[in-house]
Protein backbone atom coordinates (compact mmCIF):
# COMPACT_ATOMS: atom_id res chain seq x y z
CA UNK A 1 0.00 0.00 0.00
CA UNK A 2 2.76 2.51 0.57
CA UNK A 3 4.57 1.94 -2.83
CA UNK A 4 0.78 2.14 -4.17
CA UNK A 5 0.89 5.67 -2.32
CA UNK A 6 4.16 7.28 -3.44
CA UNK A 7 3.25 6.27 -7.06
CA UNK A 8 0.00 8.27 -6.93
CA UNK A 9 1.58 10.71 -5.48
CA UNK A 10 4.04 11.35 -8.80
CA UNK A 11 0.54 11.48 -10.56
CA UNK A 12 -0.48 14.91 -8.54
CA UNK A 13 0.23 18.29 -9.64
CA UNK A 14 3.59 20.16 -9.04
CA UNK A 15 3.04 23.43 -7.39
CA UNK A 16 5.99 25.71 -6.80
CA UNK A 17 5.59 28.63 -4.67
CA UNK A 18 7.66 30.70 -7.58
CA UNK A 19 3.71 30.01 -9.46
CA UNK A 20 2.28 32.48 -7.34
CA UNK A 21 4.73 34.97 -6.02
CA UNK A 22 3.99 38.07 -6.68
CA UNK A 23 7.74 39.67 -6.49
CA UNK A 24 8.94 37.35 -9.56
CA UNK A 25 8.57 38.46 -13.15
CA UNK A 26 6.99 35.69 -15.50
CA UNK A 27 10.49 34.91 -16.96
CA UNK A 28 11.69 34.16 -13.64
CA UNK A 29 8.22 31.70 -13.27
CA UNK A 30 5.34 33.71 -11.86
CA UNK A 31 1.79 31.95 -13.76
CA UNK A 32 -0.67 33.78 -12.64
CA UNK A 33 -1.61 37.86 -12.78
CA UNK A 34 0.16 40.35 -10.45
CA UNK A 35 -2.98 41.28 -9.30
CA UNK A 36 -4.06 38.02 -8.27
CA UNK A 37 -0.77 36.86 -7.22
CA UNK A 38 0.48 36.89 -3.51
CA UNK A 39 4.14 38.06 -1.78
CA UNK A 40 6.18 35.52 -0.93
CA UNK A 41 4.52 32.63 -0.72
CA UNK A 42 5.55 29.44 0.94
CA UNK A 43 5.21 25.66 0.92
CA UNK A 44 3.88 25.60 4.31
CA UNK A 45 1.39 28.41 4.02
CA UNK A 46 -0.14 26.82 0.06
CA UNK A 47 -0.27 23.04 2.04
CA UNK A 48 -2.67 24.53 4.52
CA UNK A 49 -4.50 26.08 1.94
CA UNK A 50 -4.80 22.96 0.20
CA UNK A 51 -6.02 21.37 3.39
CA UNK A 52 -8.99 24.45 3.61
CA UNK A 53 -9.98 23.51 -0.23
CA UNK A 54 -10.17 19.81 1.36
CA UNK A 55 -7.54 18.90 -1.59
CA UNK A 56 -4.92 16.18 -0.78
CA UNK A 57 -1.56 17.55 -0.57
CA UNK A 58 2.11 16.67 -0.35
CA UNK A 59 4.96 18.61 0.76
CA UNK A 60 8.52 17.72 -0.99
CA UNK A 61 11.37 20.38 0.98
CA UNK A 62 13.74 18.34 -0.84
CA UNK A 63 13.00 19.46 -4.24
CA UNK A 64 14.12 23.15 -5.71
CA UNK A 65 12.67 24.65 -8.71
CA UNK A 66 14.96 24.41 -11.75
CA UNK A 67 14.62 28.29 -13.00
CA UNK A 68 16.40 28.92 -9.68
CA UNK A 69 17.51 26.38 -7.60
CA UNK A 70 17.67 28.35 -4.59
CA UNK A 71 14.15 28.37 -4.15
CA UNK A 72 13.74 25.00 -2.56
CA UNK A 73 10.32 23.25 -2.03
CA UNK A 74 7.20 22.31 -3.73
CA UNK A 75 3.49 21.31 -3.23
CA UNK A 76 2.25 18.28 -4.96
CA UNK A 77 -1.85 18.43 -4.56
CA UNK A 78 -4.04 15.81 -5.63
CA UNK A 79 -6.84 17.47 -8.24
CA UNK A 80 -7.85 14.22 -9.63
CA UNK A 81 -8.80 10.74 -8.16
CA UNK A 82 -7.44 7.68 -9.99
CA UNK A 83 -11.10 7.31 -11.87
CA UNK A 84 -10.45 11.13 -13.34
CA UNK A 85 -13.08 12.79 -11.25
CA UNK A 86 -12.48 15.63 -9.28
CA UNK A 87 -11.52 16.13 -5.88
CA UNK A 88 -13.02 19.48 -5.20
CA UNK A 89 -15.63 20.38 -8.11
CA UNK A 90 -14.58 23.79 -7.90
CA UNK A 91 -10.99 23.11 -8.73
CA UNK A 92 -10.97 21.76 -12.29
CA UNK A 93 -7.29 23.48 -13.64
CA UNK A 94 -3.74 24.15 -12.30
CA UNK A 95 -4.43 27.72 -13.42
CA UNK A 96 -7.47 27.20 -11.10
CA UNK A 97 -5.36 25.74 -8.20
CA UNK A 98 -2.80 28.62 -8.38
CA UNK A 99 -5.38 30.89 -8.63
CA UNK A 100 -8.03 29.88 -5.10
CA UNK A 101 -4.07 29.24 -3.16
CA UNK A 102 -3.01 32.62 -3.93
CA UNK A 103 -6.30 34.39 -2.72
CA UNK A 104 -5.88 32.23 0.38
CA UNK A 105 -2.44 33.00 1.43
CA UNK A 106 -2.84 36.60 2.65
CA UNK A 107 -5.22 35.13 4.83
CA UNK A 108 -3.19 32.61 6.34
CA UNK A 109 -3.11 32.42 10.23
CA UNK A 110 0.68 32.60 10.45
CA UNK A 111 0.95 35.50 7.98
CA UNK A 112 -1.31 37.49 9.91
CA UNK A 113 -0.04 37.50 12.99
CA UNK A 114 3.92 38.40 11.12
CA UNK A 115 1.54 41.22 10.40
CA UNK A 116 0.22 42.51 13.32
CA UNK A 117 3.51 41.91 14.89
CA UNK A 118 5.68 43.95 11.95
CA UNK A 119 2.84 46.85 12.26
CA UNK A 120 4.11 47.14 16.13
CA UNK A 121 7.83 47.70 14.88
CA UNK A 122 7.74 49.38 11.37
CA UNK A 123 6.00 52.52 13.71
CA UNK A 124 9.81 53.89 14.54
CA UNK A 125 12.08 52.86 11.62
CA UNK A 126 9.80 53.39 8.66
CA UNK A 127 12.31 56.17 7.08
CA UNK A 128 15.27 54.36 6.88
CA UNK A 129 13.55 51.63 4.70
CA UNK A 130 11.82 54.53 1.92
CA UNK A 131 15.35 56.37 1.47
CA UNK A 132 17.39 53.13 0.75
CA UNK A 133 15.18 52.17 -2.44
CA UNK A 134 15.12 55.68 -3.83
CA UNK A 135 19.43 55.98 -4.50
CA UNK A 136 19.76 52.35 -6.74
CA UNK A 137 18.51 52.51 -10.33
CA UNK A 138 15.36 50.96 -10.94
CA UNK A 139 15.00 48.40 -13.27
CA UNK A 140 15.54 44.42 -13.96
CA UNK A 141 19.15 43.42 -13.52
CA UNK A 142 19.18 44.21 -9.67
CA UNK A 143 22.96 44.06 -8.35
CA UNK A 144 25.45 43.26 -10.83
CA UNK A 145 28.13 41.43 -9.61
CA UNK A 146 31.55 42.63 -10.92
Amino acid sequence: MENNGMLNVKKWVVMYPVYINSKKTVAEGRRISLSKACESPNCIEISDCCKHLKLPSAVEIDKAYPRDFMQVGRVRVQLKREDGTLVNPAIASRKQLMQKIAELVPRHPERVKKQESQKAKKQEPQATTSTAGTSSKAGKGGKKKR
